[in-house]
């Protein structure tokens, strides 16, 4: 006779603190991996003299390292979750202690259920991770990087278009973040206003943020209105329709758009709705962490097995569902983010063919 156990029972408690170590041994595996190889990828560049004939400390270089520990983990959390998963369910196959809960009355999906938990758990905390990491930690990473990457005290972004937050087209000959102290700086701007009938533009030598009146002050700064009947320039003093985080912001979007949070995503896609990189990021956002679940029901089905001679085949078939789910993921994601498929279509459809197999698959298992 099948048993109903009071959640966060001892064998629950049991479970979790098995899925908690064994998420500790995943994680240390997987984004020490990913940093190792990333390491060895970028030592040789990151040690070049700078544009003051210094080389980069070692200090600095793992001060990058420790800044993108989150960001990595965010990448692969959900096989990192998946790892945690197999390991723990191979540890209660392998003691036998699966086989003594089915003696007790205790169904083996009733065993798994403390790491289904987990894995949701670990859902909910990414998306929250995602947004801390990039608000605290994300401007000195992409500082940090940029100087060992390229050499630079600050950072320095050319030839740059984007559109305000009116929607106006801006293009930039020079920006410069202000990293080494002094403020974030302009050369060479160019803003076109539409208006109804006719078409502003506003140009400049150079500008310079100003934080206390949180606009830039422009010098040669000038508004050509040109019309039918004549051509007419004003000067102008100040521009406020974007800052230097705009700035980043939109220049971290198109380099490595899959850095931005979910807040900034959802924020670009309201400032230029018909953007699709924008819209696939949204919904993204939201999709990939439920990842973290989706691959526990496929994997765990895998392992639950109750005949002698168990082996790790269980933890090789259940890895090998998360590598097919990240190729579908990359998949549609790069056509989301290249138009060619709906950004609703592009983030959820792993999610639902996975999750549906998972469902049957977990439904199904041996119990």
């Amino acid at each position: 006779m099948k048993r109903r156990l009071a959640p966060f029972g001892l064998l629950d408690r049991y479970v979790l603190q098995l899925f908690g170590a064994s998420f500790g041994v995943a994680i240390l595996l997987v984004v020490g991996i990913f940093l190792i190889l990333d390491l060895s990828t970028n030592l040789d560049s990151f040690m070049q003299p700078d544009e003051n004939g210094q080389v980069p400390s070692g200090l600095l270089v793992a001060r990058y390292y420790l800044l993108q520990v989150p960001f990595v983990y965010l990448q692969v959390a959900p096989l990192v979750t998946l790892l945690a998963g197999l390991f723990s369910v191979s540890k209660l196959m392998r003691h036998r202690e699966v086989v003594a809960a089915l003696g007790a009355g205790v169904s083996s999906r009733r065993v798994m259920a403390p790491v289904l938990f987990g894995g949701a758990v670990l859902g909910v905390a990414m998306i929250g991770l995602r947004e801390l990491a990039t608000e605290t930690l994300g401007d000195a990473r992409d500082a940090t990087f940029d100087r060992l990457k390229n050499g630079r005290i600050e950072r320095v972004v050319e030839d740059f278009r984007f559109k305000d937050r009116h929607g106006n087209p801006v293009l930039i000959e020079e920006f410069r973040a202000g990293d080494s102290g002094e403020a974030p700086s302009i050369r060479g701007l160019l803003m076109v206003e539409r208006h109804p009938d006719r078409f502003v533009k506003l140009k400049a030598d150079e500008a310079r943020w100003n934080p206390v009146r949180k606009a830039w002050l422009l010098e040669g700064g000038r508004i050509e209105d040109v019309d039918d009947s004549e051509r007419r320039e004003d000067e102008i003093r100040e521009l406020a329709t974007f800052g230097p985080s705009d700035v980043l912001r939109l220049h971290k979007a198109q380099v490595n758009p899959f850095d931005v949070s979910g807040r900034e995503a959802r924020y670009l896609a309201q400032r230029d709705p018909s953007n699709v990189q924008y819209r696939t990021l949204s919904h993204y956002h939201l999709s990939f962490p439920l990842a973290n679940l989706v691959l526990l029901l496929c994997g765990i089905p895998f392992l639950v097995r109750f005949r002698r001679g168990w082996g790790p085949e269980g933890v090789a078939l259940g890895f090998l569902v998360g590598v097919f789910y990240f190729a579908a993921d990359m998949l549609t994601r790069g056509l989301g983010m290249e138009g060619q498929l709906g950004p609703l279509l592009a983030a959820w459809v792993p999610i639902l063919v996975f999750g549906s197999l998972g469902t049957v698959l977990y439904t199904h298992m041996r119990s």
